[in-house]
């Protein structure tokens, strides 16, 4: 490299700004994970590095990391925010030469490539509930109104903060507003313009590059941008296989990459020519392999693929005077001091208290459920016309269908974590609350409004109607059974597949069951007359207690028609049939047994969320 291009990257920008903004430097990031390999007992673990020996610094302005396929620019990015599991991981991450404070994830901002905004809310309710989470209980609710309406105006909402969230350019822009709610010194943004026109992406750079102006530090992941959008980088981070192919600023890159000998052709985008040069693809690139290994044989080629490319690019930067003033500037932002202290696992801390973090989180379930109520209401029809089916069956048919119907209801209870999985993720890694709070903040709000209601309305209707025994102590006994039925199969659907998608075998998994609780009910089957050897399996049937309990309120003596055994009895020897007593703790041990299997299996989930957490 000439002389005049040796000059640092630091001149490349206005040097006022670093004394203003903050300076994120990155001291030896290694990253190494274990995987395993072979088929049973001959299967070994062994460990690959997928980040090796990466230094740089993050100064005020725009800093780009791109990748060539499997370069891990978006594992870099999650290390940087704090937001990787420690476990293989060392090295030294700096903010103005200091360890990351411990609340350093929740005080910067992150936006995460999916644009998780709930559409169901308008672009105002989206900000408030971050503000109300993320901004501290001392503010006032006019301070935080106002910092709501700073960011609203700094993006450009100002039109549609009243509007549910709807384009993509408004749901980028309000992903980039919640990551700056809380004023953050240092935004990291994950591919910002994915799903998004050549238009939409120029405008949201433009934005970034106003914010990044103001003093900010704005470290975003990038695959191929535009030459337009290129041109707004002010400093560029290039990986490829783990390995830093070139970190300084992003306009001397191709400048640098001639110096190693490969030219990018005129009208060419700059980074389809860095990721074509590292693929072995552009031109200068072919040259330079045939020359270098030109002795080489073909099968030796295809086994080398893009390592040599990849290493001599390495081995060039390391090199090169943009390594050397990288090198100066990370040992006096630390001082000499080497240490990875800083990168171990530092627990959360929150700027709200658990009871504050509860209520915003019913607050939002609740809006949510406003701005898509279509679930419920299809609930509360398909019950209505349940009920007009009912009066074609007799009554033991009847108790049968309402607590199938409890079950087959609760299916759609793996919504209630599984649809929001991800944002839950997002969310707790920024500090917006704790595993406990939203916990018991969703799974109270589902118990209440898409399980209480609905089951109370409904089975209301069809005691009544079915005229089972009268006083209200029967009722209520009956109202607790059945919303024991619909909260115990919901903890149990949540337990197999919190974790899973749809198209995952967990969800095979909860089917299966489902066929064997009806199977095993009490409806189908005669446990008196069953083998000894599969009487025990009626145990395991959710619907098995709820239905149980149900046949005890009927009338001991009027006539009750089995519809699938085509006779009629009396409801005292319907009961015999079932191998029911008539003492109290017929009733009791039942519900007790329903209130076992719900607190078992919710504390499942529980844990399950917090090895989600810890593993995100």
């Amino acid at each position: 490299v000439s002389k005049n291009n040796e000059h640092g990257w630091m001149a490349s920008m206005d040097p006022k700004s670093f004394t203003q903004g903050t300076v994120l430097s990155i001291h030896n990031i290694c990253y190494r994970v274990k995987e395993k390999s072979g088929f049973l007992l001959c299967r070994r673990t062994f460990e690959r590095e997928v980040l090796t020996n990466i230094n740089g610094t993050m100064k005020p302005g725009l800093n780009a990391v791109m990748e060539c396929t499997g370069g891990g620019k978006s594992l870099l990015l999650d290390i940087l925010a704090a937001r990787k599991d420690p476990n293989g991981l060392s090295g030294d991450v700096l903010i103005n030469g200091a360890p990351r404070p411990a609340n350093f994830k929740c005080n910067s901002g992150f936006v995460v490539q999916d644009d998780l905004v709930l559409g169901t809310l308008t672009v105002r309710e989206n900000l408030t509930f971050s503000a109300a989470l993320r901004l501290p209980t001392t503010m006032t609710k006019h301070e935080k109104d106002e910092r709501i309406k700073v960011v609203i105006e700094e993006l450009g909402l100002d039109e549609v903060a009243d509007s549910k969230v709807g384009s993509g350019e408004e749901r980028k822009k309000t992903s980039i507003a919640m990551g700056l709610i809380t004023d953050p010194s240092i935004l990291f943004l994950d591919e910002p313009t994915t799903g998004l026109d050549w238009s939409t992406a120029n405008a949201i750079f433009l934005l970034l590059k106003n914010i990044s102006e103001q003093g900010r530090t704005i470290i975003f992941s990038f695959r191929q941008p535009q030459n337009s959008i290129f041109k707004l980088f002010d400093s560029l981070t290039l990986l490829a296989s783990g390995k830093l192919m070139y970190h300084g600023p992003a306009q001397k890159a191709l400048e640098y990459f001639e110096s190693a000998g490969y030219h990018c052709e005129l009208l060419n985008n700059p980074s389809d020519f860095f990721v074509d040069v590292i693929n072995g693809d552009s031109p200068a690139a072919v040259r330079a392999m045939q020359e270098e290994e030109g002795e080489a044989n073909e099968t030796e080629q295809l086994l080398m693929g893009k390592l040599p490319v990849i290493e001599r690019l390495a081995q060039f930067y390391s090199k090169s005077p943009f390594y050397r003033e990288t090198e100066t500037e990370l040992e006096r932002l630390s001082g000499g001091q080497h240490s990875s202290s800083n990168l171990a696992f530092k627990e959360i801390t929150y700027v709200t208290t658990f009871c504050h973090q509860f209520r915003w989180i019913l607050w939002r379930s609740f809006r949510n459920l406003m701005g898509h109520p279509q679930p419920w209401i299809v609930q509360v029809i398909l019950q209505i016309l349940l009920i007009g089916l009912l009066f074609l069956f007799c009554r033991a048919w009847s108790l049968y269908v309402l607590t199938v119907f409890q079950c087959v209801t609760s299916v759609s209870a793996r919504e209630i974590f599984l649809m929001e999985r991800n944002l839950f993720i997002h969310e707790y890694l920024n500090g917006y609350y704790r595993v406990s709070s939203y916990f018991l903040g969703k799974l109270l709000f589902d118990l209440l409004f898409g399980r209480f209601f609905p089951s109370f309305i409904f089975t209301l209707v069809l005691y009544l109607m079915l005229g089972l025994k009268r006083g209200i102590t029967a009722f209520l006994i009956t109202m607790i059974t059945t919303l024991m039925v619909a909260y115990s199969t919901t903890a149990m659907i949540l337990a197999i597949g919190i974790h899973e998608n749809a198209a995952s075998g967990k969800t095979l998994l909860v089917t299966v069951y489902f066929v064997f609780m009806l199977v095993f009910l009490g409806m189908s089957l005669n446990f008196e007359t069953m083998a000894p050897q599969l009487s025990w399996l009626q145990y395991f049937s959710i619907p098995h207690y709820g239905y149980m309990v149900s046949c005890l309120h009927l009338p001991l003596n009027e006539n009750v028609t089995l519809f699938v055994l085509n006779f009629r009895c009396t409801g005292e020897e319907f009961l015999k049939i079932q191998g029911l007593d008539l003492s109290p703790w017929s009733i009791w041990k039942n519900i007790l047994s329903l209130a076992c299997m719900m607190i078992i299996f919710l504390t499942i989930v529980y844990l399950k969320l917090l090895f989600l957490k810890k593993h995100c």
